[in-house]
């Protein structure tokens, strides 16, 4: 399956050497490119892209609200976004999460891991950058100011799903989840949709938000 992707960039010649990446790979094409947040939604509902890789910071509207606005659109309820970000201390990354985002890389990426990620994310895996997004959550929750908690707490999960949960925070896939706890590799993906589901969680990546607001998972855990 070709993964369908648009771009979403104020700065024209990082949309360019994007877009001359995307298309390189065989199983992607650029269908669209934005140059601000505004763009992005409209493109999202015209150009029937499946992924969006979006800059945080951009004019009229930024990237945070424009993938507030597409994970609010029923119509749009496919449509992956992958927030792309100049530092990983970023603390807009953890808002665009809430917002909906399936996760984000750093913009000095390698080429490959660029690729890797889209691919990801439009398999519906998420969270991408693992560690820095682990750390950078986990900091910014556990801040005095943290906004307040926007899905249910772990208290209606079992043992087993803490177990998982906890794992998926650090920032551990389906497979190392598996191996951690003796499981296969098909019940561990069990786990995770299950406590998906009884969380109201769109991802992995707000799995791992509320992992670290209910203290489930705290900074410097192993």
């Amino acid at each position: 399956m070709t993964v369908r992707v648009l771009l979403a960039d104020d700065q024209g010649l990082v949309r360019a050497a994007f877009a001359m990446l995307v298309s390189s790979a065989p199983d992607m094409e650029v269908v669209a490119e934005a140059g601000t947040g505004r763009e992005a939604v409209e493109l999202a509902r015209s150009a029937r892209a499946d992924l969006i890789v979006m800059d945080v910071r951009m004019p009229d509207l930024d990237g945070i609200e424009a993938t507030r606005r597409i994970a609010a659109d029923e119509d749009l309820a496919g449509v992956k976004v992958l927030v792309l970000t100049t530092y990983d201390t970023d603390e807009h990354v953890v808002e665009a999460l809430r917002a909906g985002a399936s996760g984000f890389l750093v913009k000095d990426t390698r080429p490959a891991e660029l690729l890797d990620a889209i691919r990801t994310v439009a398999a519906g895996e998420a969270l991408l950058s693992p560690g820095p997004t682990a750390r950078l959550i986990a900091r910014v929750l556990r801040s005095p100011d943290a906004p307040a908690p926007t899905a249910g707490g772990p208290e209606g999960l079992t043992e087993r799903e803490r177990q998982v949960l906890a794992l998926v925070a650090r920032g551990l896939n389906n497979t190392e989840v598996a191996e951690t706890l003796g499981l296969s590799p098909l019940t561990a993906k069990t786990h995770v949709s299950r406590i998906m589901g009884k969380l109201g969680a769109r991802d992995r990546a707000q799995l791992v938000i509320v992992a670290y607001e209910s203290g489930l998972v705290t900074p410097g855990e192993k």
